[in-house]
């Protein structure tokens, strides 16, 4: 029975989520991950706008009940002739960022996804949890044509489910056990005094 259970135990342990504590957020670092890439590559290439979502939980005692939850989404267009990417966070009033290379773009979008530890106690322990994943254009349809839908019970419902097999996703990416004392907290946005 562990020997069926090692490879598994290897996959997670090859990619694991880390965390820079800046300020009063938490953001997710993932080594290589690489979204720009496969089916939605070819979709962008194709003058497509692919949207991805990303969710991101932070939990505590357990992994079964989060202790609050974040949710990023991102529009990313491919200019043809540059050979360059460009990224849109419809939540945020930002410009979008425009002329990346693909690891820089992907880049970006970790770095603009984050979690406040605000009421978090110092010494206890959590765990957070980012998933990510392309959202298919009914999915959007559907939550842009219903304006009594929030964008968060919208997200909870395409992280509910499994993804289907041709529908690109990457994680879950999940962190060990960690502590807010035990972080190097860098000033940041959030950081009062």
């Amino acid at each position: 029975m562990a020997g069926l259970a090692l490879p598994l135990f290897r996959a997670r342990a090859a990619n694991p989520l880390s965390i820079v504590y800046e300020g009063d957020d938490l953001r997710p670092v993932v080594q290589n991950l690489h979204f720009l890439t496969g089916k939605p590559l070819e979709r962008l290439q194709d003058a497509e706008k692919v949207v991805f979502a990303s969710w991101l939980s932070l939990y505590t005692i357990d992994q079964s009940v989060p202790f609050r939850q974040a949710f990023g989404r991102y529009v990313v267009s491919y200019d043809i002739w540059e050979q360059k990417f460009m990224v849109a966070i419809p939540s945020q009033a930002a410009r979008p960022r425009d002329n990346m290379t693909s690891l820089d773009a992907e880049k970006w979008c970790l770095e603009n996804l984050a979690i406040s530890a605000s009421g978090l106690a110092p010494d206890r322990p959590f765990f957070l949890r980012l998933e990510l994943r392309t959202e298919q254009r009914r999915e959007l349809s559907s939550v842009l044509d219903d304006p009594g839908i929030s964008l968060v019970k919208a997200a909870a419902e395409l992280f509910s489910r499994k993804p289907r097999p041709d529908e690109p996703h990457w994680g879950p990416f999940e962190s060990g056990r960690l502590r807010l004392s035990e972080l190097v907290r860098m000033p940041g946005r959030g950081t009062h005094g």
